[in-house]
């Protein structure tokens, strides 16, 4: 891309083929090794043709991608391309004339488009209540748990049995910082998405009403007795020095990398760090709850998806399509999920990889995959919608920090959570 841009620059009498490439932009969220995939991939698309270059973008963590988008959506100066977390889902999907549709796109770009390639769990999350499929899903992720095996010989753990419930795993974690393992047994990313939205679709207990959100505007249920039960647990840990509090996206992943903690829970997507990081790890399934009936059930999908913005020229969205066209190859999405941890998108990248002898050398690969795939989805794990989810996601986490700092118990935390959750539902829909 900077050799394009030199010649352009010094050479007036370039082909004209040359200088009418139609740029793409393309914000996104990655950092680290994922951000090295990203270049990667818009680097291979612009070599493998001459008519459009994909420009990528950082602009911040997700939340701060969603803001950006959002002001810049509103000042006329949208991007092509926005990725967007997992939890603006639902503002993407009222934002009414500022998307286009990716199965629109597609179509409209020459491509014939069968959501039917597409793993359903993924699919399912991304499309409309009347199944048209409205964004791209890049970059699915599945939590799972992460845990250093030099540290667990240490402790005199099993190194090849990672802890499947939550019980197991606060009891490795305390056998960890007792043992002087480590200084820390514990430490999660996203505690509302895995410990809140997976947490509930993992045990199959209802994070709220309505199908969490799906069948209609939500009131909130996490502060059912399983939950409070499971934060009272956490925050016990925080006390005892045995769990500890990174933040509320993936910062706690550096407490892992570094050796401080011996178990993470994490996005299946923070693989790419882990490994670039030396450690010698393994990985296990999302712990569950023994105590919860059926669990576990399935998981829901986190990452994020790439929206195509409103109001573009048709040459941007044939260009649009194309890039998607070429990112739902197979070798390209196998690359991506064998190199970052995240899901294939497509079953075709699926059964490749399984093909290639990919999980036979990495068994624990395919986990993300099995929790996602395992059972039918319930009213439970479907997934969840709720208007101004964004801002629930803060509350539960001011929340969550009152309680580690032993403000208040987690029944408080939880209700308080609940209450203040369910009135900016009610903001949002004019209730």
């Amino acid at each position: 891309m900077k050799t394009v841009n030199l010649l352009v620059a010094g050479f007036v009498s370039l082909p004209l083929a040359a200088q009418a490439q139609t740029e793409i932009s393309w914000w996104h969220a990655m950092t680290g090794a994922n951000s090295e995939v990203v270049e990667k991939i818009a680097g291979d698309f612009n070599a493998s043709q001459s008519d459009y270059v994909v420009k990528p973008v950082f602009k911040g963590t997700y939340p701060e991608t969603l803001n950006a988008g959002i002001a810049a959506f509103r000042a006329g100066q949208a991007p092509d391309i926005i990725q967007v977390f997992d939890v603006g889902t639902g503002v993407m999907m009222g934002a009414q004339g500022a998307i286009k549709p990716v199965a629109e796109v597609l179509t409209e770009a020459g491509f014939s488009f069968d959501k039917s390639q597409y793993l359903p769990g993924i699919v399912g999350y991304y499309s409309s209540p009347e199944g048209e499929m409205l964004s791209f899903p890049y970059n699915s992720s599945s939590p799972i748990l992460f845990y250093n095996k030099d540290i667990f010989e240490k402790a005199g753990l099993d190194v090849n049995a990672p802890p499947k419930t939550w019980a197991e795993v606060w009891a490795a974690a305390r056998q960890v910082k007792e043992s002087g393992a480590a200084t820390c047994g514990y430490t999660s990313t996203w505690l509302t998405w895995i410990h809140t939205e997976n947490f509930a679709a993992w045990n199959n207990v209802s994070w709220g009403s309505n199908e969490n959100g799906l069948a209609g505007t939500p009131e909130l249920a996490v502060n059912g007795p399983l939950f409070v039960k499971h934060f009272q647990e956490l925050a016990d840990l925080g006390k005892e020095g045995v769990f500890v509090y990174g933040g509320r996206t993936s910062e706690a992943k550096q407490n892992f990398t570094s050796g401080e903690c011996g178990i993470l829970t994490e996005s299946s997507g923070g693989l790419g760090d882990i490994v670039k990081a030396g450690i010698n790890y393994g990985i296990g399934q999302l712990p569950y709850d023994e105590t919860a009936t059926g669990a576990p059930q399935n998981t829901v999908p986190g990452g994020a998806s790439l929206w195509v913005m409103g109001g573009k020229s048709d040459e941007v969205y044939k260009g649009v399509g194309t890039f998607f066209n070429y990112l739902s190859q197979t070798e390209v999405q196998q690359y991506l999920h064998e190199v970052s941890g995240y899901l294939p998108v497509t079953m075709a990248a699926y059964e490749a990889t399984k093909a290639s002898g990919f999980y036979d050398t990495n068994p624990a690969r395919e986990v993300p995959i099995t929790q996602m795939m395992g059972k039918a989805p319930t009213e439970n794990s479907k997934g969840v919608r709720a208007p101004n989810l964004p801002q629930i996601r803060d509350i539960l986490n001011e929340e969550f920090e009152k309680m580690l700092a032993g403000q208040q118990t987690a029944e408080e935390a939880m209700t308080s959570a609940a209450t203040r959750g369910n009135a900016a539902i009610k903001e949002a829909t004019g209730g």
